[in-house]
């Protein structure tokens, strides 16, 4: 009684504005939760390619979320994850095909990122922490939020990489050849621009992943910030 009243409660603090907000700027995947790195460090070489990635993904985030929201209570618990895995890899593969299709070049430059969607443990987080859980509809809102944060934050680190790196932007020349640091367009720059980002959202005192929450000890294991109360039934 005491838990199903507590999930009532936190469905209705939840909005569609809010979970795509929650997304976007408080549990930006890239800036802050610093989930789905392997496509963070691997396609940022340019915008185009981050816009691509990010667009792709955040379609396979929205479409999935709906849908596993929309079945979660017909779906045995103990086979959740292979049919999590079923239904993502299934949209994903249209995306794949629709790329491949309507955009070979972005194809072509992605590469096995496409495919390795299916595996990005923020569809998977998401599908397991949220759209398991909650409405169609909030899902759908964390879908979309949780997507353009991702999509924000590569295409931040793409267009400081390129801008170093290569001294343009969609063929539009910044900088000049002879300032140019080709090591940002090399898999180390990713790693360099990422810490820059965290060290000054550090500096700034801004949420991050490395960010201590206020009263934090690093003891996760009896931390008491977001214990929830433990309800009489709970107890027995």
């Amino acid at each position: 009684m005491g838990v199903n009243s507590m999930e009532k409660d936190n469905e209705k603090k939840l909005s569609f504005l809010g979970c795509i907000f929650n997304g976007i700027v408080t549990e930006n995947p890239i800036l802050i939760l610093m989930i789905g790195m392997c496509p963070t460090l691997a396609v940022t070489t340019s915008v185009s390619n981050a816009i691509g990635m990010g667009l792709s993904t955040t379609a396979v985030l929205v479409a999935s979320n709906a849908l596993i929201s929309l079945v979660r209570n017909i779906i045995p618990d103990r086979v959740r994850i292979p049919i999590y895995i079923v239904i993502v890899a299934s949209f994903v593969t249209l995306i794949e095909f629709t790329i491949k299709a309507y955009f070979p070049a972005l194809y072509e430059s992605l590469g096995i990122y496409i495919p390795l969607i299916v595996v990005n443990c923020i569809i998977f987080g998401r599908a397991e922490a949220f759209a398991g859980k909650n409405k169609v509809i909030h899902s759908i809102g964390d879908g979309i939020g949780m997507g353009l944060g991702f999509t924000l934050g590569i295409i931040l680190i793409s267009a400081i990489r390129e801008l170093i790196g290569s001294g343009s932007i969609y063929g539009f020349t910044f900088v000049p050849e002879n300032y140019r640091a080709a090591l940002f367009v090399l898999p180390p720059g990713a790693f360099l621009v990422l810490a820059f980002l965290t060290a000054i959202q550090n500096r700034l005192n801004l949420p991050s992943a490395t960010n201590k929450k206020d009263g934090c000890n690093n003891d996760c294991l009896h931390c008491t910030l977001h214990k929830q109360p433990v309800t009489a039934e709970e107890e027995k």
